[in-house]
């Protein structure tokens, strides 16, 4: 996936909704199938980064307000 410094989590998901759909269909595009495949993909992958970052964040957070 290219590096989008705009793309968000959410935008991620929708895309790979729209994928979904795309291939549910009852005559997906055969010739589209590889690449849609390959995108859904990367942003799988790039959806996975970012709950990692925002579960460390949060676990980092609630790390340095409990009481030592």
């Amino acid at each position: 996936m290219k590096k989008d410094d705009k793309m968000t989590y959410a935008a991620a998901m929708a895309e790979i909704e729209t994928i979904l759909a795309k291939m549910n269909e009852a005559n997906p595009d055969i010739d589209a199938l590889a690449a849609q495949v390959r995108r859904a993909g990367e942003l799988i992958k790039f959806c996975r980064e970012r709950l990692s970052k925002a579960e460390a964040e949060v676990s980092e957070a609630l790390g340095e307000e409990q009481p030592e």
